[in-house]
């Protein structure tokens, strides 16, 4: 009873969207019903009770936690959904029993799959687990947080749930297991360098993000190098604030102000090194021009 008085508590709002090919916006709610109740019954069927603590659910604008205090006895959530089967050990064998022949929680191994799926088709975020601290954290969002990433998944229907998960952590800027770095790029879906991956260019033409693609790729390294010679040659110099400026919109979107600027800095270094140009000012302010070599 006490889950129907927390379930009444929260406020599922209409969560509202406009797909692509059509000007009638589609209006669901925040949260799957199934997936506020799943979270917080396995969140009672699975709590610690040797540690005295609480079971919490927080509630923000565009997200619920739930928490709940001891390991998660299955080892990872990755395993769960793969396996999509029933657990050998339950820590409250007599609790899960009672709450399963109540119709309140689902022994069979299915039910954080479904809350999987049930973000899947609202081309919402996949739940996040926090498994540190001997506690299980999960976070469930009701929005959209990357509409690049919904397209993907409204334009791909065949990509499997797992696919889905490892292009989840992608969008929110998690590592990658070397395994799914690899199988994301062998079908195509991602380019880039760890951990700044984009989709991939097959992706981005179907899924009409051309020019976002565009942004995340970068030139070859010899169009940088010779737009900073052709600047240099057309102006007699140049100070270090200006080469920002004129390269600064033209480095990949997924990279930090310190990435572009580590960039810059190698790129001068390179020409320096081989004698395309010197510094002729300070080291704190350099003006750079071209070598006598490199004056033609």
């Amino acid at each position: 009873m006490a889950t129907d008085k927390v379930y009444a508590k929260i406020r599922n709002l209409k969560y509202r969207y406009i797909q692509d090919g059509t000007l009638f916006p589609e209006e669901i709610n925040q949260y799957e019903p199934y997936s506020i109740r799943e979270a917080l019954n396995n969140c009672i069927a699975h709590q610690d009770y040797t540690k005295h603590g609480r079971i919490n659910v927080i509630e923000m604008d565009d997200q619920l936690i739930f928490t709940n205090l001891g390991v998660f006895i299955p080892g990872s959530v990755e395993k769960v959904v793969k396996e999509d089967a029933p657990e050998e050990h339950y820590r409250n064998r007599f609790l899960a029993t009672a709450m399963f022949n109540l119709k309140m929680v689902d022994t069979a191994g299915g039910g954080i799959r479904k809350i999987f799926n049930y973000q899947r088709e609202r081309f919402f975020p996949m739940p996040d687990y926090d498994l540190s601290k001997e506690k299980v954290k999960v976070t469930i969002l009701g929005k959209i947080l990357d509409t690049h990433y919904a397209r993907l998944l409204a334009e791909n229907k065949d990509l499997s749930l797992e696919e889905i998960i490892m292009l989840d952590k992608v969008q929110k800027k998690k590592d990658l297991t070397d395994l799914e770095e690899k199988h994301l790029r062998t079908k195509k879906l991602i380019e880039g360098r760890k951990p700044n991956y984009y989709i991939g260019i097959k992706v981005a033409q179907k899924t009409g993000q051309k020019a976002i693609y565009s942004k995340n790729k970068a030139f070859d390294k010899n169009y940088y190098l010779d737009l900073i010679e052709k600047s240099i040659r057309e102006h007699g110099s140049l100070e270090r604030a200006d080469i920002d400026e004129l390269l600064w919109n033209k480095l990949p979107d997924w990279m930090s102000e310190t990435q572009k600027k580590f960039k810059v800095n190698n790129l001068l270094s390179e020409l320096r090194t081989n004698k395309r140009i010197i510094n002729e000012g300070s080291d704190s302010k350099p003006i750079w021009v071209l070598t006598n070599l490199n004056t033609v």
